[in-house]
């Protein structure tokens, strides 16, 4: 059985564009995988050490989204990252393998740190986040790492990480990992940004009531050259059929409004009126399991005290090996 490991940072709940993007696949997987999922509260610090309520608040929250999509603590290890204080011990050992110069070469650090305008002013945590992650991976000796093709750097430096270990140990004690990146186009946002973010708020979240979902829906982009109803309309870059493409069960009716919106006489309101319904009957039941497992925060605080244990069984393991890797035996 292969091993993935996969995670969130708790900056906020979940959405549609998490669901799409990784939780449908975690559903799949747990079932024939040995999954371990972290709620990675550690690395959010990264940007957010100047809100920690934010992350210690959503850590429930991203739980509670977990469960409510129909992730089961029996088939899939759930964790709070801060709590396996062996994956930061297994950073600090990780930071003598790698340069500052290769960290300023990783194109997915280079990219965030132009995003949030950081400049020189980087806070080292920020800097160091690929060992952090490359620590969790190879943590739990994962086979396999559910990522974005932006990701795809973090993964070769873990395996570079890995690799240099193994040379030392002139042996595989940890395990190269490789990149799963999801056969799924990402989600856009409701304003027709390329992603759903919940810092840009064009989200529509897991637990979204009916009123959210309805508003949401009448605020999404459609074609603004579509000004009258029978004016031809474009279906390319259209948020509204792009999620009736995701989320539509009848793939021939989508069609059939395709090409109805695109010879013109459609409405944008009736288009989104079909998508209305179909993430209402969606995201109800996810709501409905949410709001139960919400009135017993006893049962999720436990659940995730209990994946935290097993999960650092399994951290300390590894990071006893690679201590007798670099000589540092117990006394």
């Amino acid at each position: 059985m292969k091993t993935v490991l996969t995670g969130d940072r708790p900056t906020g709940p979940l959405h549609l564009g998490h669901y799409v993007g990784s939780l449908q696949n975690r559903v799949k997987l747990q079932k024939d995988h040995r999954q371990f999922i972290l709620i990675a509260d550690a690395q959010a610090l990264t940007d957010n050490f100047d809100n920690t309520e934010k992350i210690r608040t959503n850590i429930l929250e991203v739980a509670l989204d977990y469960l409510a999509v129909g992730i089961d603590p029996k088939q899939s290890t759930i964790f709070v990252q801060s709590q396996v204080p062996e994956l930061t011990e297994l950073s600090f050992y990780f930071m003598n393998l790698v340069t500052v110069s290769r960290l300023e070469r990783n194109p997915t650090v280079k990219e965030e740190i132009k995003q949030r305008n950081f400049e020189r002013d980087i806070p080292v945590g920020f800097f160091t986040y690929p060992i952090s992650q490359a620590a969790d991976i190879a943590a739990f000796k994962a086979h396999l790492v559910p990522v974005g093709e932006d990701q795809l750097p973090m993964i070769e430096q873990t395996n570079e990480i890995v690799r240099r270990v193994n040379r030392i140990a002139d042996r595989a004690v940890l395990m190269e990992a490789e990149a799963m990146v999801s056969t799924v186009g990402r989600l856009p946002g409701i304003d027709g940004k390329a992603k759903m973010s919940k810092s840009l708020g064009n989200t529509i979240n897991l637990g979204a009531s009916a009123d959210e979902i309805s508003r949401a829906v009448k605020k999404m982009y459609t074609d603004p050259l579509h000004l009258a109803v029978n004016d031809p309309g474009r279906v390319e870059g259209n948020v509204v059929f792009s999620y009736l493409d995701v989320f539509h069960p009848d793939t021939a009716l989508v069609a059939e409004l395709k090409a109805h919106y695109q010879r013109g006489g459609l409405a944008d309101s009736l288009v989104k009126k079909h998508l209305e319904e179909v993430l209402q009957d969606f995201l109800r039941p996810i709501r409905e399991h949410r709001a139960l497992l919400a009135q017993d925060l006893n049962y999720v605080r436990d659940m995730l005290r209990i994946g935290t244990q097993t999960a650092r069984a399994v951290a300390a393991t590894t990071v006893d090996e690679v201590k007798d890797v670099f000589g540092l035996g117990r006394f």
